[in-house]
């Protein structure tokens, strides 16, 4: 199994393997490009196609974004994802459609070793995320590594989601809690 694999299927993967620092690398350049362009420019849709594969046509990324790959980033149709967000897509990040993500969310699927001395070496787990349809994640919020957010959920800004959160809440906080069901 390869060290992408491994990383792709939540296994523990060496992040300085040639292979994995060879797509960061892509994913930089790539990166660095859509840092100088606007949504508007020519050559920007080409670049985001690039950098994530498959994104609907209908979908949109806002510069500046930071991501690990690019290619483990699944959006559906009509995704907006606003400035300044960073998806570390070791695990996948799946998105589905309608769903609008503010500016500066974070999302994370790497997960280092608890053990300290594991963790002086080069090597993490990655555990995907999901963000069900016609969503809204508020500015500033974090999604940790392996959570699932349900449909027609309302995520507030600046809230840290650790756990699972079920279809139609509203959740916010830190730890991000469920405060009301949407109707």
């Amino acid at each position: 199994m390869t060290e992408v694999e491994k990383m792709r299927s939540s296994q523990l993967a060496d992040m300085s393997a040639p292979e994995l620092q060879e797509r960061f690398e892509h994913a930089k350049k790539l990166l660095a490009v859509m840092r100088g362009l606007s949504t508007y420019d020519d050559g920007y849709r080409e670049l985001l196609e690039e950098l994530v594969p498959g994104i609907p046509e209908t979908s949109v990324i806002c510069p500046p974004f930071h991501c690990d790959h690019g290619d483990g980033i699944r959006l559906g149709e009509h995704v907006f994802v606003n400035a300044n967000c960073t998806f570390l897509d070791g695990g996948y990040i799946t998105i589905g459609a309608h769903t609008l993500v503010g500016p500066c969310v974070q999302i994370y699927t790497p997960h280092h070793p608890m053990n300290y001395l594991e963790r002086r070496g080069s090597k993490e787990y990655a555990y995907p995320v999901t963000v069900g349809e016609d969503c809204w994640i508020g500015g500033g919020a974090i999604i940790c590594p392996g959570v699932t957010i349900g449909n027609r959920c309302v995520i507030g800004a600046g809230s840290v989601v650790t756990k699972d959160i079920p279809d139609d809440s509203v959740a916010v906080g830190n730890p991000a809690r469920v405060v009301r069901k949407q109707v």
